[in-house]
């Protein structure tokens, strides 16, 4: 995992999730923590300056210290991918939101940019500048197309589907199913043994807890780059991202007493 990618799972899950006013972490508390990654302060230290020059966190200072907290930016990214972690999928309405941009070639730099912050989002695409996605992430789609300068050259639709394919095979063509699942069903075969060890020996210590659960979040935030929340009335039955989300939560609690005592120790030491 790079320094980067621990603080902003480190931010999204310990300090988002507990719904704190102040979010605002100590630079070394981030180097205490992270260290139980193996990771040095100079890597830590590399690793803030980049996501504060990316516009992810910002810097503030009390007294002689530096505190680091995520933008509203970073923050609306957590708050659009949260639900995909911890919730559980919404019903599906049965429509399709449909984003379609003209963008000139001498913008192209910042299409891609856009490309690449839709597939973050859930988007998938239907023909090169036309992308669905079986969710409402209209709003997300808008501020991602803003923040890269080209709101005037996208469009925005909802729609329902006509065919000729049916919305299961839409579904099909824009995802790739077989790898969705073959990820999950690695998820699954890694953690299950883990899951297994902590009920029945509760062996883990507080450090131990905090690692697994940066790392269980972490792994399973890549699902949303994957899996949208693809409609379960779409999926095959025994799809296995629905196993791989009760593994989660389930692994989540037995190890979020220990994991959240050591980090509230860190934060105040």
């Amino acid at each position: 995992m790079r320094p980067n990618s621990f603080i902003f799972t480190l931010f999204g899950d310990f300090v988002h999730q507990a719904g704190e006013v102040n979010d605002a972490l100590w630079v070394g508390t981030l180097v205490r923590l992270m260290a139980s990654f193996g990771l040095s302060e100079q890597a830590v230290r590399q690793g803030i300056s980049r996501m504060t020059r990316q516009g992810w966190l910002l810097p503030s200072r009390q007294g002689n210290r530096a505190f680091y907290a995520v933008t509203p930016h970073g923050r609306r990214r957590i708050e659009e991918l949260s639900p995909r972690i911890y919730g559980a999928a919404p019903p599906w309405d049965g429509k399709w939101r449909m984003l379609t941009y003209n963008v000139r070639e001498s913008s192209r730099e910042r299409r891609d940019k856009l490309r690449k912050d839709l597939t973050v989002l859930g988007w998938a695409p239907l023909s090169a500048s036309t992308w669905i996605s079986p969710m409402n992430a209209l709003e997300a789609a808008r501020e991602a197309a803003e923040i890269n300068g080209i709101l005037g050259e996208i469009e925005l639709f909802v729609s329902k589907n006509e065919g000729p394919r049916t919305d299961r095979e839409l579904l099909e063509y824009c995802w790739n199913l077989p790898q969705i699942a073959q990820a999950y069903r690695g998820f699954l075969e890694h953690y299950a043994p883990r899951l297994e060890r902590e009920l029945a020996k509760a062996a883990l210590t507080d450090e131990d807890a905090f690692v697994e659960r940066l790392r269980l979040v972490y792994d399973f935030r890549k699902f949303a780059y994957l899996d949208p929340g693809l409609p379960t009335e779409l999926l095959p039955a025994d799809w296995p991202g629905i196993q791989a989300a009760s593994l989660f939560r389930n692994y989540y609690e037995a190890i979020r007493k220990k994991s959240t005592r050591f980090f509230e120790i860190a934060r105040a030491s």
